[in-house]
């Protein structure tokens, strides 16, 4: 760091990663920091290696669109069939769709976004309280939670909401920028949640209720990402490509777009939706249906334009299911299509996750 406090510029043969690393760590600023500092190019610890930058200049991007299904009337027993038929092709090709007349109000969408900004746009000091790499903090604000684990930082800071596992959340635990909304938006995004895991459970060909009954939905945690806009995006990436260390996980992003799926040899745009509510199948699920339903790698990229804002809710991180272990589901398993995957617990995937930089899979531990 210089005296300024700024982050120094220093040459090849000079470069300290981890001295740079630390000084940006030690700042407790994150992302934002910089931006607010003025900084007109971004610091080498953010920029992808050469053979990252060479390669993106050949990725195909493709125009093809992410499945959007629509979730009124699913209670009309014709409707309903329709929409698991479309969930399950939607999980079995993409592993990505987004869900429109959800039931979740739009106004309620809305404020945890702006309550994300409030709580990341407040005083620095005032975040500073927050800010921890102790990983078993409830709530905790930090930037890249694989700083010191991954080849290059990506653009955006996270305000981490984790281990909720009922609606009863103290509100006093979440910071007063953001607290009401957050509270709201977990009470519904768990309703929403609740009628996915029956929707899931139905295309994967079993009863209703059985993904439910495996507690897949009892616990849940709140990420609340935000994406300064970048001076130099081409440089870096917001988010690197990457799984999910859950069951699924249900996102809510602002206009700006910049989330990106990867199917089929393609990059492809996951466009915002108004009022819409994105679906991921996670890492766990891909594991319970024996590969039949796929969780795919996606990434965020950075942008001129910002902040951009998500919020995740990933269903679960934690909440005491590490006491059982997680399997293919028996039902979906037969003689001419064994187990592809070892018994798992909660706990020790998303240990191995966060053990590990967010571009790597920890799937492939798990194989047989």
């Amino acid at each position: 760091m210089s005296a300024t406090g700024e982050l120094s510029l220093e040459t090849s043969s000079e470069y300290d990663r981890t001295k740079e690393l630390k000084a940006f760590d030690d700042t407790k600023t994150g992302v934002k920091g910089l931006v607010a500092a003025g900084i007109v190019s971004i610091p080498k610890i953010f920029i992808r290696p050469p053979e990252e930058l060479a390669e993106e200049l050949n990725l195909c991007h493709g125009d093809v669109k992410v499945p959007v299904i629509d979730l009124s009337n699913i209670h009309s027993s014709d409707r309903r069939k329709e929409v698991v038929d479309e969930i399950r092709v939607a999980s079995e090709e993409w592993g990505f769709f987004q869900v429109i007349n959800h039931e979740i109000p739009v106004s309620v969408l809305d404020e945890i976004i702006d309550g994300t900004r409030r709580f990341h746009e407040q005083d620095a000091e005032v975040k500073k309280e927050f800010y921890t790499r102790d990983q078993m903090k409830k709530v905790r604000y930090e930037t890249n939670y694989d700083l010191f684990l991954s080849r290059s930082a990506n653009w955006r800071d996270t305000l981490n909401i984790t281990k909720v596992i009922s609606d009863n959340i103290d509100p006093k635990e979440i910071p007063a920028a953001c607290s009401k909304s957050s509270v709201e938006c977990i009470k519904c995004i768990r309703k929403l949640g609740n009628t996915l895991l029956e929707l899931l459970s139905e295309a994967l060909g079993l009863q209703a209720d059985h993904l439910g009954s495996m507690e897949c939905g009892k616990s849940c945690s709140l990420v609340c990402h935000y994406y300064p806009a970048c001076p130099e995006p081409e440089l870096t990436l917001g988010a690197t490509s990457h799984t999910d260390p859950s069951f699924f996980t249900l996102l809510l992003q602002d206009q700006i777009g910049g989330l990106q799926v990867y199917h089929e040899g393609q990059w492809v745009n996951v466009n915002p939706i108004r009022g819409g509510v994105i679906v991921n199948i996670g890492d766990y699920l891909q594991i319970l249906s024996n590969d039949k339903f796929k969780s795919l790698a996606h990434r965020v990229t950075a942008n001129l334009n910002g902040p951009r804002i998500s919020v995740a809710c990933f269903f679960p991180v934690d909440g005491g299911t590490d006491e059982k272990p997680y399997g293919p589901i028996k039902e979906l398993i037969s003689e001419s299509n064994p187990p592809r995957y070892k018994e798992f617990f909660v706990r020790e995937f998303v240990i191995k996750f966060l053990s590990i930089s967010l571009d790597k899979s920890v799937l492939d531990y798990y194989k047989i």
